[in-house]
């Protein structure tokens, strides 16, 4: 099944804290994740920027929006337990529990109204869920995955229309931003220099040029064709070279990831749109538009004693 949203864990959470025990929130999320019978992926599955499960995300989030309405309470850090009134709505047998049901406690009411001028709902959507079924997190998450796709478009496309000498100026830059090729020199030098059987230049692997990496850069008009990689790869094996990088505008079939991965020589594809995510990850043409930090509270700062 899919991950449920945060407002359908709701109602399973009060019940699992029925039993008036305390409860830490990683040992509700094992329980639930039970009840919801999912999966080890699904378990697992995390959220855009890798930091936090989904699931454990989400559970979070109810648990939060139940302590506002004060159905649930903090016992101690990271420890929570049912109310009275908790208790009370839990003997009136409700068929859902979710933020509507949850206005009519004036506590929740009033977090709502405290929070509503700072609650832009866009049209934002998750992986299954609209803006409003999604934790804050989500919301702002998948908002700047759908910012950084489309910054990642504008760029392709850019580097589309951009001459064959600026984009092989482009390979160097973004190559040294990521931490090959000594110095700008070296790799201004070794990219562009070499184009002898199907390679376009040879890098430095590290600024001490341990090893080297042989570079094939091209700008491509459909799907890169497969002979193309090969022919790659047999000029890596007559220079002897145990490295390659196939740099393309464009994309790879099936086959050419198929046919490297295969290969006693170590070639890594990289198409247009790893490109231009590569570009945005080590600010190669892109500029800092504005920068937002998430906090949390510090729960440590707060002990007595």
């Amino acid at each position: 099944m899919t991950i449920p949203d945060y407002q359908k864990v709701m109602l399973p959470l009060l019940t699992f804290l029925s039993d008036e025990k305390e409860h830490s929130l990683r040992n509700c999320t094992n329980q639930l994740a039970e009840k919801f019978k999912l999966t080890e992926d699904e378990k697992r599955k995390l959220l855009p920027s890798g930091t936090q499960e989904i699931f454990h995300n989400r559970v979070g989030w109810a648990k939060f929006y139940l302590e506002k309405a004060g159905l649930v309470k903090t016992v101690r850090r990271g420890v929570y337990k049912i109310t009275s009134l908790g208790k009370k709505v839990l003997n009136d047998n409700p068929r859902i529990i979710d933020n509507k049901f949850l206005e009519q406690f004036p506590s929740f009411l009033k977090f709502i109204k405290d929070s509503s001028n700072n609650n832009d709902k866009e049209n934002v959507k998750t992986e299954n869920n609209s803006v409003e079924n999604s934790t804050p997190e989500e919301s702002f998450e998948y908002a700047y995955q759908k910012l950084r796709k489309e910054l990642a478009k504008e760029i392709l496309e850019t580097v589309k229309s951009c001459s064959p000498e600026f984009f092989e100026k482009l390979v160097i830059d973004l190559l040294i931003s990521m931490g090959y090729g000594g110095s700008r020199k070296d790799a201004g030098e070794a990219i562009g220099r070499s184009h002898d059987e199907g390679i376009d230049g040879i890098i430095k692997e590290d600024r001490l040029g341990l090893d080297t990496i042989y570079i094939q850069a091209k700008r491509w008009k459909g799907c890169v064709p497969s002979p193309e990689i090969q022919k790659f790869a047999g000029a890596l094996q007559g220079q002897r070279a145990k490295k390659g990088i196939f740099i393309t505008t464009s994309y790879y079939p099936k086959k050419a990831e198929e046919y490297v991965e295969k290969i006693d020589v170590k070639i890594i594809l990289i198409d247009g749109l790893q490109l231009a995510e590569y570009m945005i990850d080590f600010n190669v043409g892109v500029s800092k538009a504005g920068s937002y930090e998430i906090k949390k509270i510090d729960s440590d700062y707060f002990i007595e004693g």
